[in-house]
C-alpha cells in the first residue's frame, strides 16, 4: 500500500489538478523575523539554529539563480517540468509589498513555475500582502499561504518563545480564506509540555477556522539552539518514532478527506540534528505511518468526527 492509497498527499493532489508531477524549488530570499530583529523579540524560537540560519551569515544566491539552478537539476533528475516556488526560509512575507512584488515576480518570471508557496508567521500578513498574494491567484497562479502556528495553545507558543498566539492566526486565516486564498497550516508534534490531547485540540482549533492544507512535523532538536540546552540538561526529552507514528496517524484519522497533507515528517541536517537520530529517516517515518493506517483498516478521515473538544 502506498501512503497516497490512505492520505491526500499534495503530490497526487497537484497531480489531479495540473496534469503531471509539479514540483517544489525551496528559496532562500534573505529575509528575517520580527522575533529576531527585536520588533517582537531576540534570539527566535526556543528550536530554531541561529546559528546555521543567522541572517548575517547567509549570502543567498539571487531568488532566480537559485531557482534556475533547482529547475535545471530536477527537470536532468525527473524529467519535471512544472514548479513551485517555494518561499521557505524564515517570514517571506516580512517586507513592504513594493519588495515582496518584485521576489515573488522574479520568481514567476522562472521558465516552469507555475506559483508561489510562500511560509510565514500569522502576524506577518497584513491586508496588503494578502490581497499582493490573491492577486497572484486571481491570475491562474497556483498559491499557497503556508502559516507557521505549530500550536494552538498560548502557554507552549510562550513556552517556546514563538512571539505570537493563536488570535494572530485565526485573524489571518479568515483574512486569507476570505480572499479566496488556500491556506496551509504548519504543526509540530513533541512541543515541551504537549501532549497527545494537546495535538487533538490545536488540530480541532485549525479545522474549525478552516484550512486547505497540513503540515505535521516532530520537534528537532539541533545545535545552536535554546531547547538543545534543554535536552543536554534532560529537560526536555523528543518523542519517540513509533509515539510520533501513532500520533500522526491519529491525527489522519481525524481530518476531513479533502483536506491536503503537505507533508507528514520532517527532516534536519545531518550537521545540526542532535535529536531525534529517527528524524534521519524519513522514508522510514512515512512507511510506518501507511502501515499503521494500513493496520487499523483505516485512512484519512476515517475518525474526523471524533475530535477531543476544548
Amino acid at each position: 500500500m502506498r501512503l497516497s492509497d490512505v492520505v491526500h498527499t499534495f503530490g497526487q493532489d497537484l497531480i489531479a489538478r495540473h496534469g503531471e508531477r509539479v514540483h517544489k524549488l525551496a528559496i532562500d530570499a534573505a529575509f528575517t523575523c520580527p522575533n529576531r530583529d527585536g520588533s517582537k523579540g531576540r534570539g527566535g524560537c526556543t528550536f530554531c539554529n541561529n546559528v546555521s540560519f543567522s541572517p548575517h551569515g547567509r549570502r543567498p544566491a539571487p531568488v532566480a539563480e537559485q531557482l534556475e539552478a533547482g529547475r535545471a537539476v530536477l527537470a536532468r533528475r525527473t524529467g519535471a517540468r512544472k514548479f513551485l516556488a517555494y518561499f521557505q526560509a524564515y517570514t517571506n512575507t516580512y517586507a513592504d509589498v513594493a519588495t515582496l512584488r518584485a521576489l515573488y515576480d522574479q520568481a514567476l518570471a522562472t521558465p516552469g513555475v507555475i506559483g508561489l508557496s510562500v511560509g510565514t508567521r500569522p502576524d506577518c500578513v497584513p491586508p496588503a500582502v494578502l490581497e499582493l498574494l490573491a492577486g497572484y491567484r486571481d491570475r491562474g497562479y497556483e498559491v499557497w499561504l503556508e502559516l507557521g502556528l505549530q500550536s494552538s495553545f498560548d502557554a507552549t507558543l510562550a513556552r517556546v518563545n514563538r512571539g505570537h498566539g493563536f488570535a494572530e492566526y485565526r485573524q489571518a486565516v479568515r483574512a486569507a480564506r476570505r480572499l479566496g486564498l488556500p491556506v496551509c497550516t504548519h504543526l509540530i508534534l513533541g512541543l515541551p509540555g504537549e501532549e497527545r490531547w494537546h495535538y487533538r485540540v490545536t488540530l480541532e482549533r485549525v479545522l474549525a477556522e478552516g484550512v486547505d492544507g497540513l503540515k505535521l512535523h516532530p520537534l528537532h532538536v539541533v545545535k545552536g539552539t535554546r531547547l538543545a540546552n534543554e535536552w543536554r540538561r534532560g529537560r526536555y526529552r523528543p518523542l519517540e518514532r513509533e509515539a510520533y507514528i501513532r500520533e500522526v496517524a491519529d491525527l489522519v484519522e481525524r481530518t476531513p478527506p479533502e483536506i491536503v497533507f503537505h507533508r507528514l515528517t520532517g527532516t534536519a541536517g545531518e550537521s545540526v540534528l542532535l535529536a531525534p537520530d529517527w528524524c534521519r529517516e524519513k522514508w522510514r517515518v512515512l512507511n510506518g505511518i501507511t502501515a499503521e493506517l494500513f493496520r487499523r483498516g483505516s485512512r484519512q478521515g476515517h475518525d474526523y468526527r471524533s475530535l477531543v473538544h476544548a
